[in-house]
Formats: structure tokens, C-alpha cells, sequence
């Protein structure tokens, strides 16, 4: 029978690591988008931001560090326009299309 692993003693994951090119950021973000979540949006966009730098996506998007750690913690609700602050300093767009085809 196989050892059981319990989740706690996994090495924590850190998507900030992999994401190195526009496209990476691009996909990632893409994917976060189609769960409708935001929260999980929110925690997307901080892991481009750390792959970014905090320090320059908080002074690019007008937002203090602590704030913008704050909001783009994994539990957060970010308003809409923190989110745009946030898109428009990480260089990307949050794109629209209609959910059914047809």
C-alpha cells in the first residue's frame, strides 16, 4: 500500500517562478479569468506582480505596497478599479468575449 502524504508536508508552490515571458503571464491569466473568481484573480494578479516586482508594479499602478499586497492577497476581493490599476501597470488587458459561442 502506498504512504499516504498529508497536504501540509507538500513544498508550497510558487507560480511567480514560472511565469518569465508576456505570453506566460498572458496564459496564466487567461486561465485564472475563465474560473470566475475573484479571489483567485486577485492572487493570480500578485503572483504576476511578485514576478514582476512589487515594488515596481505598486509605484507603476499609483498603489503603496503594503496596499497592494493587501489586495492581491490570495482571500481578497479587490475593488474593479484596483484590479485596472493593477492590468494597466503589469501591461496586459482583460479581454471580453461572449461566454457562449453561437
Amino acid at each position: 500500500m502506498a504512504r499516504k502524504i498529508k497536504v501540509a508536508d507538500l513544498p508550497g508552490f510558487d507560480a511567480a517562478k514560472y511565469l518569465k515571458t508576456d505570453e506566460d503571464i498572458a496564459a496564466y491569466l487567461s486561465t485564472v479569468l475563465e474560473e470566475d473568481d475573484p479571489a483567485l484573480l486577485a492572487a493570480a494578479l500578485g503572483d504576476i506582480a511578485k514576478a514582476r516586482g512589487m515594488t515596481e508594479v505598486a509605484k507603476a499602478s499609483g498603489i503603496t505596497r503594503e496596499a497592494l499586497y493587501k489586495a492581491l492577497r490570495p482571500d481578497a476581493k479587490p475593488r474593479f478599479e484596483t484590479v485596472s490599476r493593477v492590468c494597466s501597470a503589469l501591461g496586459v488587458k482583460l479581454v471580453v468575449r461572449p461566454a457562449r459561442a453561437g
